[in-house]
């Protein structure tokens, strides 16, 4: 399985580097736009959604993703900072922050498709969104806000498996500690401290390490939801396609809840339209 991830990662890394810094943005789009209509499959099977439904919600993610991957792409042509789509980005932010953990807690079971639907957009369609936008800004900011959860993971897992003994959430994701939790934090402060030092962007140095602090934080909340939601469907992977590492889904989980809030914060303290 190691050996599988690893030739998984040896192909995708490249092509996802080769794409972030040199894919003209239509061709960027596409991609995304591809991602997240398979993330739509992965989710009708984590939702358990029949035929029909399935292809009513790949149909309208499809029609949704592209409708707005285009205003957003005419919109960063003027100004890569438009807040023109800025209440998607809010949207996704009030649903991790304040639905998410409220639902983890109380275990709820969602059961009308529509619900399923509508969340699978909240998750999905912001984060698409996102990835398009910080590139339009800066192809390495969004490589450094997505290796913000890359570290974190890493920490909390490395963290976890050596100190690991109180359990973050046993009944969701058994491996999960919080010793887990306070590695990755502190992976990811120290992270921040040399991202702002070595950084030439002044203007983004006061919120910089609380932003990154706070998208390690919402990258474990939607890891746990992920997990929740196929403990639920009673898998362990979202997908296959992805051999060795399950789906889509289960490697943007931590993303999802992230890189929204990410661009939602560059947003309010840097545009010139807040």
């Amino acid at each position: 399985m190691l050996k599988t991830r690893i030739l998984t990662a040896s192909i995708i890394l490249p092509f996802f580097l080769a794409a972030l810094f040199y894919f003209q943005d239509i061709f960027w789009a596409i991609v995304l736009l591809a991602l997240t209509v398979i993330g739509s499959r992965e989710w009708s099977r984590l939702a358990q959604l029949s035929v029909r439904n399935t292809i009513v919600f790949m149909l309208l993610t499809t029609l949704l993703g592209g409708e707005l991957l285009l205003q957003v792409s005419e919109a960063v042509k003027i100004d890569p900072l438009s807040t023109e789509l800025i209440w998607i980005y809010g949207l996704s932010a009030i649903f991790w922050i304040f639905a998410v953990p409220l639902y983890l807690k109380q275990s709820f079971k969602v059961t009308k498709p529509w619900v399923w639907m509508l969340i699978g957009w909240i998750l999905l369609l912001p984060t698409c969104l996102a990835l398009y936008q910080l590139r339009s800004i800066s192809p390495l900011l969004l490589l450094g806000l997505m290796a913000t959860i890359w570290i974190s993971d890493t920490a909390a897992y490395f963290t976890g498996r050596s100190l690991g003994k109180h359990k973050l959430a046993p009944q969701i994701s058994p491996n999960k500690t919080w010793e887990g939790v306070a590695g990755a934090l502190v992976a990811v402060l120290i992270y921040g401290l040399l991202w702002d030092l070595w950084s030439e962007e002044q203007s983004l140095a006061p919120v910089l390490v609380p932003l990154l602090i706070m998208m390690a934080i919402l990258g474990i909340i939607g890891d746990l939801y992920e997990s929740f939601v196929k403990r639920q469907a009673n898998v362990k992977d979202s997908g296959n396609i992805l051999p060795g590492h399950g789906g889509i889904l289960d490697r943007i989980d931590a993303l999802t809840s992230a890189l929204p809030f990410a661009i939602l914060a560059i947003l309010v303290f840097y545009s010139p339209a807040i």
